[in-house]
């Protein structure tokens, strides 16, 4: 089977492609800059940009399956000129114009828990709209909206040292914010179940890891793996805001106004449907395990 993973030289994306390779498939990574990517012997890459159909729109032909992993981190700032809107629901309605360009058979979208076109930040209400998008599509689409993901080359645990600093830090709301953070190499084959698996069109699966972490929890237990302790202090939200509001647009605060208000909603499954991969949400690697701590 022909697969295009757009967003393929990513963090999640790579591991992706390494999956569907092992498994047999022909693979092709489309990314802005393919040229420093790690990718198997045998997968291709091409270069292109989401926001920009005419870039993209030739790396979609004689593509039996397409999975958009393509998204700004909802942690981190936008920069550089670009938004969630040109990224998470344009970038969304071009890739699906081009798959019903070249009569793409699926179309595979990496979502987030929480996606809502009503939602409460740029990053939810884009990647609620570009579900609508995908929603509408002529194509069979599967949607997956996973926890955080973590891994080497992932975001989520250098954001958290990025936000505080060892002995003694301070949090929003004490860091109460509750995650559910899967490992990439657990996420990664359930993608491909999605890619490959005739029976899965329309579907839309919310997948966590085996553990609810607090913010506080992921702090601690990324000093620990560096055998350092730290205290976390609460500071509380409204100040929060207000502080990370007039900070916003120095290019050194890892985070603004909008990402703040990401730390008021928990990013947790009501029911994990890793279950619909045949897996047991013990089975998989817990954060701790993953840094060496278990």
């Amino acid at each position: 089977m022909n697969v295009l993973v757009v967003g393929g030289t990513g963090f999640i994306g790579q591991n992706l492609c390494v999956e569907l390779h092992d498994r047999g498939h022909d693979v092709t990574a489309l990314s802005r800059d393919p040229g420093d990517a790690e990718l198997p012997d045998g997968v291709d890459s091409v270069a292109g940009d989401v926001t920009a159909y005419d870039s993209i729109e030739g790396a979609f032909e004689g593509q039996d399956v397409v999975v958009n992993l393509v998204a700004l981190s909802p942690l981190f700032k936008p920069s550089g000129g670009a938004s969630h809107e040109a990224v998470h629901l344009g970038g969304t309605q071009n890739v699906v114009d081009a798959a019903e360009e070249h009569d793409v058979d699926r179309l595979v979208q990496m979502s987030a828990l929480g996606a809502d076109p009503d939602g409460s930040t740029a990053y939810l209400r884009t990647k609620g709209q570009a579900e609508q998008v995908v929603r509408d599509a002529p194509m069979d689409w599967v949607i997956v909206r996973p926890s955080v993901v973590f891994g080497e080359g992932g975001e989520f645990v250098g954001f958290t040292k990025a936000l505080t600093t060892p002995y003694v830090t301070g949090l929003p709301g004490g860091g109460k914010t509750r995650f559910q953070p899967i490992w990439v190499g657990d996420l990664a084959p359930m993608l491909a179940d999605c890619a490959i698996d005739e029976d899965r069109a329309g579907e839309v699966y919310e997948i966590g890891g085996p553990e609810v972490l607090t913010l506080a929890d992921v702090t601690h237990l990324a000093y620990r793996a560096e055998g350092k302790s730290v205290r976390v202090l609460p500071v509380p939200m409204a100040l929060a805001k207000i502080g990370l509001t007039a900070a916003g647009p120095l290019p050194f605060v890892p985070m603004g106004p909008d990402q703040a208000r990401s730390l008021r909603i928990d990013n947790t499954v009501v029911e994990n449907d890793v279950a619909a991969f045949g897996v047991d949400a013990d089975e998989l690697t817990t954060l701790a395990k993953y840094l060496g701590l278990s």
